[in-house]
């Protein structure tokens, strides 16, 4: 089931851009400065809830994951609205600091493992008097993925080079195999499917009318008669879902098979479904 996101109100969306006007130059400095030491402290993190942790990347800054202190909308509606699509997404306050320092302590105090979790890529920091509001996010997708053109161009030569050198497959053992062709419609039956799948929120071949892998090739136009099918979910890059591909004995199968010629590849996404982001590769031959 979809999950359930209440929107924002009009007003709300309204005067949400106009708050940074009425900030501060100390406030706004004030916010930078909370976030460099949070990075400091993942790049060198101290115990956490009794607990040892590895150095992380750095948090992004993001203008439009800065939120009015004390909202209490929908969240994901309200960054989409901002143009920012959040997989995942959390937000702290933290009220009586007078300074960025002050903040940390109370942060690091009470939510330290927040402030560690892998999970998240991407911070925004809002601040009014000594309330100050953290949040913390992972973005549907990552910023360089482009469209799905850009995308669909990256998984066929990711596959290409997949095929280019011998490959064990769980316990098969595939020889290096030619390289594909692209299809336009194998590819537009991929992004036919990785939509339907954003947008219904499901994972799975057969769809919610029963068709599976073949019959969308054949809805799109294709007129091969072999076809083999790879979806994956939740992948930020084409290279992470390449990654889970190539890691999954039947997936990468499907990669090496040297009967395919052929392929079509596109991702979708919707923050508002499970996953974030769905991915689809179909192979055919003719």
């Amino acid at each position: 089931m979809r999950p359930t996101v209440r929107r924002c109100r009009f007003i709300s969306l309204c005067l949400m851009p106009l708050l940074p006007l009425f900030a501060s130059p100390a406030h706004a400095s004030g916010e930078r400065q909370l976030v460099e030491v949070i990075n400091d402290y993942r790049a060198d993190p101290d115990r956490c809830a009794g607990r040892s942790v590895k150095p992380l990347r750095p948090l992004s800054l993001k203008s439009n994951l800065a939120l009015p202190v004390g909202y209490g909308g929908g969240l994901r509606s309200a960054l989409k609205a901002k143009g920012y699509q959040a997989v995942t997404v959390r937000t702290i306050r933290v009220v009586g600091a007078q300074d960025a320092d002050e903040a940390f302590d109370m942060l690091e105090s009470d939510y330290c493992g927040a402030l560690l979790d892998t999970q998240y890529a991407d911070i925004g920091v809002t601040r009014s008097r000594s309330e100050w509001q953290v949040v913390l996010a992972q973005p549907v997708l990552d910023g360089r993925v482009g469209d799905s053109r850009e995308a669909g161009k990256a998984l066929l030569a990711q596959v290409n080079a997949a095929r280019a050198r011998p490959r064990l497959c769980g316990r098969k053992r595939f020889a290096a195999a030619r390289p594909l062709t692209w299809n336009a419609a194998l590819g537009a039956a991929a992004q036919g499917h990785s939509k339907a799948m954003a947008y219904g929120n499901y994972f799975a071949h057969r769809d919610p009318d029963g068709d599976m892998p073949l019959d969308r090739a054949k809805a799109a136009g294709y007129r091969g008669r072999q076809i083999g099918e790879n979806i994956a979910a939740g992948q930020s890059s084409p290279s992470k879902a390449m990654a889970g591909w190539l890691a999954s004995p039947g997936h990468c199968a499907n990669l090496m098979n040297p009967m395919f010629t052929q392929v079509g590849a596109a991702y979708a996404a919707d923050s508002r479904s499970d996953e974030g982001v769905y991915w689809t590769m179909l192979f055919g031959a003719p």
